[in-house]
């Protein structure tokens, strides 16, 4: 008996919301386009893109970042050109570049700033070597707070790892 009288006020509940739907306009292709208000569009804009001035990273084009392996601040071999093109660009510019030292976010605050600043100033150490004048070049560390990626893969964490070479005006 108690299953008949669900069953009944199931039915019914699904009439009304059946025939609920019919009393709607149906749509059409006119309907469904949409309306230009030209009053409400802003000046046109050139679709040309304008060159925002870095190329990689947080690095300043022309230059390249520098990536590191988990917790370690020395030059890996394979980023030894990265850096060779950092010194030769440097070299021709004429204003100083802040070499900003980057870390994952595995470990403290505190350890990654830390980290982040070793790496700064190992990037800054082999470029004074190539021959850059080390007066030229100053650094600073974002430890973890300026991730690029923030997944919690290595991907991620491999593209964190980096010093960043940015003009300074």
């Amino acid at each position: 008996m108690k299953v008949e009288k669900l069953l009944s006020v199931l039915l019914c509940v699904s009439v009304i919301a059946l025939s609920g739907c019919g009393s709607k306009k149906a749509a059409t292709d006119d309907a469904m386009t949409a309306k230009t208000d030209t009053e409400a569009l802003g000046a046109e804009e050139s679709l040309d893109s304008k060159p925002l001035g870095i190329s990689e990273g947080r690095t300043t084009e022309g230059m390249l970042p520098v990536y590191f392996n988990y917790d370690s601040s020395e030059i890996k071999t394979d980023q030894v050109t990265r850096i060779e093109v950092n010194s030769e660009f440097i070299k021709k510019a004429t204003m100083e570049v802040r070499i900003e030292g980057n870390c994952d976010p595995r470990g403290t605050n505190e350890y990654n700033m830390a980290l982040g600043e070793r790496r700064a100033l190992s990037a800054k150490k082999y470029l004074v070597n190539l021959g850059v004048d080390a007066s030229r070049l100053t650094t600073v560390s974002y430890g973890e707070e300026r991730m690029l990626l923030h997944g919690h893969d290595e991907l991620s964490w491999s593209q964190n790892r980096r010093d960043d070479f940015v003009l300074q005006q």
